[in-house]
């Protein structure tokens, strides 16, 4: 009864998590915060606060119905999943500190699905050349709106586990989905890989080659790094511009190197064009904002002294260690052999 108890309040603290995201990335989106939880009858002082606070199943539709009308966005879901790599990171961390290869750390992460959502259950299937996550209704077979919405970001998830365990952008051999989607071009876009429908399956295919795979303990060094970067430049925000948001984007998936345009423009819902335009309204560029957060994270990594050159210019998205030296020379006036000396 108390561990029942005890299962009840987790659950209501990771709801409550997830409708904070949720709202910070409307927000994020520019839908008023006070507007999308006024239509959700949702207290949006106790979000805030620390306290316990329950939200119902019907606050909880109506927070993701909201939000998808609000910002005129179907695919709220799979946007917001592709927004909260930070948020990947801090699951994938905990991951390295207790499980020594991906397959035991995908298999500790299906386990804690419950914890995250009560509409589906993970299961893990292992096979000579693949392995196979399956995400399975608890309730019905029967997917409504929120719960397409959970799916959607679910799947992101998953696929951003598996980058962060690897420390590398994952391409997964087949995504299944039990019904028909919208937007085909962009949920490959989002998933890296076409959807397939399959009557039976909602699941993601991986290389079995990963299966075996050691984590490394330096990626949660970097994780928690990035962790500490981020929320002290939120709280250096106060205001935030568009420029801040785009640059709190960037950084929030700097992990696995610079995102390209078009990949941010699709996450915040606006043609490639409308994004440019907007910073160039602030009086910046989309090139200088990405060049700007590579320089803060190397200068940050050559300070920490615990990673070779090479491997922080794999780590800032350089396939040529070259190319990061040149970059480096022209942000500081040195090489970056003879930065600290």
């Amino acid at each position: 009864m108390i561990a029942e108890k005890k299962y009840f309040y987790i659950m209501e603290d990771q709801h409550k998590q997830l409708a904070a995201s949720l709202i910070a990335y409307a927000a994020q989106r520019d839908i008023s915060p006070d507007e999308l939880c006024k239509n959700a009858h949702i207290d949006l002082r106790a979000i805030k606060k620390k306290e316990k606070y329950t939200i119902t199943k019907k606050q909880f539709d109506d927070l993701w119905l909201y939000a998808s009308r609000l910002t005129r966005d179907p695919l709220f879901g799979l946007h917001l999943g592709e927004s909260l790599q930070l948020s990947a990171l801090g699951v994938v961390g905990e991951l390295i500190k207790t499980s020594n290869t991906v397959g035991e750390g995908i298999t500790v992460a299906a386990s804690l699905t419950g914890v995250v959502t009560d509409l589906f259950r993970m299961e893990v299937v292992q096979a000579k050349k693949k392995f196979v996550i399956q995400l399975i209704p608890t309730i019905s077979n029967e997917i409504d709106f929120t719960a397409r919405q959970i799916t959607d970001l679910l799947m992101v998830f998953i696929i951003h586990e598996m980058d962060g365990l690897l420390f590398e952008k994952i391409k997964p051999l087949a995504v299944f989905f039990p019904y028909v989607i919208s937007d085909q071009p962009e949920y490959e876009r989002v998933l890296r890989c076409k959807p397939a429908k399959s009557k039976n399956q909602l699941a993601i295919h991986f290389d079995g080659k990963f299966w075996q795979e050691p984590l490394l303990s330096a990626n949660y060094e970097l994780h928690t790094f990035l962790l500490q970067k981020v929320n002290a430049y939120s709280n250096r925000v106060k205001t935030e511009t568009f420029t801040d948001r785009i640059y709190h984007y960037l950084i929030t998936n700097a992990y696995l190197g610079t995102l390209s345009l078009e990949d941010v423009a699709s996450n915040f819902n606006v043609a490639p064009r409308s994004l440019q335009r907007r910073l160039h309204d602030e009086g910046v560029t989309f090139q200088q904002l990405s060049d700007a957060v590579r320089k803060s994270l190397a200068l940050h990594y050559m300070k920490a002294g615990k990673h070779p050159v090479k491997e922080i210019a794999i780590m800032l998205g350089y396939n040529e260690l070259s190319a990061f030296s040149r970059a480096f020379k022209r942000w500081t006036g040195k090489a970056p052999t003879s930065y600290l000396s």
